[in-house]
């Protein structure tokens, strides 16, 4: 499924690990508006059931383009999404 018609009403909005964010108000986080943000915590904090979730929300293409615009990213995530994607890490903007 892919992020176009979500609204953060939606069920996959739901399934999110709350946990993840403990630093936000997760009630006024919203699929599209908040896209890199809840791609980035997933990736760097989350687990495959995580992954699994936002790679149903977003779709793969989606979340490669949001990934590549991530300013920031520690070493582990950026090794596993340049892995993923099959992208230099230098591609990624935390790199530039």
């Amino acid at each position: 499924m892919n992020s176009c018609n979500l609204s953060k009403l939606s069920p996959e909005f739901l399934k999110l690990n709350k946990a993840l964010f403990w630093d936000v108000q997760f009630d006024e986080l919203d699929l599209e508006i908040h896209a890199r943000f809840i791609i980035a915590r997933i990736v760097s904090r989350g687990n495959l059931a995580d992954w699994a979730l936002v790679k149903h929300i977003y779709g793969v293409k989606r979340i490669e383009q949001e990934s590549m615009r991530i300013r920031s990213l520690d070493n582990k995530s950026l090794g596993f999404l340049s892995a993923y994607f099959a992208r230099e890490k230098k591609e990624f903007r935390c790199c530039n």
